[in-house]
């Protein structure tokens, strides 16, 4: 702290009472300069070549090229590709896979969400700076100067990354409520004599109304295997978009019956029952723990005007004849 006090008293004598706000705001403008570079340089996409030839082609023969893709409002930031995603492959697919499970399945999700951090940052650093320099007055501290800035601008850039784990955090739990139904109705459908793929498509459409991310996960899935792909690898990449444990069970048990040649009815009989057993569990775990919520609850919102209402008039009559004494 004396090295801070010793910088304002510099800045102080040189700028006057605003002196230390100055070079807060001459840091941040030396900090989006030295950014600015590595931002707007970025290697040719060597696909950018083709669809420049594309447009010359519908140009030239007067039809718009553009018509047969549809724009997905996130072009203006390719440019800073380099800058707004992660450089490195795994903390890349880390982002990815963390964005797919909340739900955001756009190509582009992490450009959006890293641009999302600078915007929200630089826009909350900004009202701080704004709150510091026409309401706090000269009579902030250096210290209260640098947290009254620093503190909105780290707020406003870690505010996309709690929404993006709060949503994760909402859509697993509703995958993992509607799941034990989906299987009920799953085994329904195979045991009617649906093959796999159907009973997918059926039970997607059946829970949409309830669940629509776990309906969302098994028509993905259904689409994947309609396109051809491994049904052994859909179904993983469902367990790992999914993020939940149940999910993933059921994936292993599907890829060891499909493996072994065993009966898909039989295993999906089993492994229901499993799931509702577990749903059973999961609400008596939650009953459990409602009588020491309600326990805390009582001690805080009953007891002291309980204690007010018997003692109050005792300490009231004690004061009374204290006084009446003195």
């Amino acid at each position: 702290m004396q090295f801070l006090d010793t910088i304002n008293t510099i800045l102080t004598e040189n700028f006057g009472e605003l002196g230390p706000l100055f070079a807060v705001g001459f840091l941040g403008l030396l900090m989006v300069a030295v950014t600015l570079p590595s931002m707007l340089k970025k290697k040719k996409d060597p696909l950018d070549r083709i669809r420049d030839e594309a447009k010359r082609t519908y140009a030239q023969s007067g039809k718009d090229g553009s018509s047969l893709r549809t724009e997905n409002g996130t072009d203006k930031l390719d440019k800073f590709a380099n800058f707004l995603e992660p450089q490195d492959v795994e903390e890349l697919q880390g982002m990815k896979l963390k964005l797919l499970q909340a739900g955001y399945k756009q190509k582009t999700a992490v450009r959006t969400f890293h641009f999302a951090q600078f915007a929200l940052g630089l826009t909350f650093l900004t009202l701080g700076l704004l709150y510091a320099l026409f309401i706090g007055g000269d009579d902030m501290s250096t210290r209260d100067l640098i947290l009254a800035i620093v503190i909105p601008g780290g707020a406003g850039y870690y505010l996309p990354k709690y929404w993006i784990e709060r949503r994760r955090q909402e859509r697993q739990e509703e995958i993992e409520s509607g799941f034990p139904d989906s299987l009920d109705l799953m085994l329904v459908c195979v045991e009617a004599g649906q093959a796999l793929d159907q009973s997918i498509i059926r039970v997607a459409a059946e829970i949409r109304a309830g669940y629509p991310a776990l309906a969302d996960e098994f028509q993905m899935v259904a689409n994947e295997m309609k396109a051809g792909k491994d049904r052994i690898t859909v179904l993983r990449d469902m367990a790992e978009r999914a993020g939940v444990p149940d999910v993933s069970s059921f994936v292993t048990v599907l890829i060891q019956s499909t493996s072994f040649g065993t009966s898909i009815a039989d295993a999906l009989r089993v492994y229901a029952s499993e799931m509702r057993d577990k749903r059973v569990m999961r609400a008596e775990e939650k009953a459990n723990v409602l009588p020491t919520k309600l326990t805390l609850g009582t001690m805080m919102f009953c007891l002291p005007p309980l204690l007010i209402i018997l003692i109050g008039p005792s300490i009231y009559d004690i004061y009374k004849n204290l006084n009446g004494g003195g």
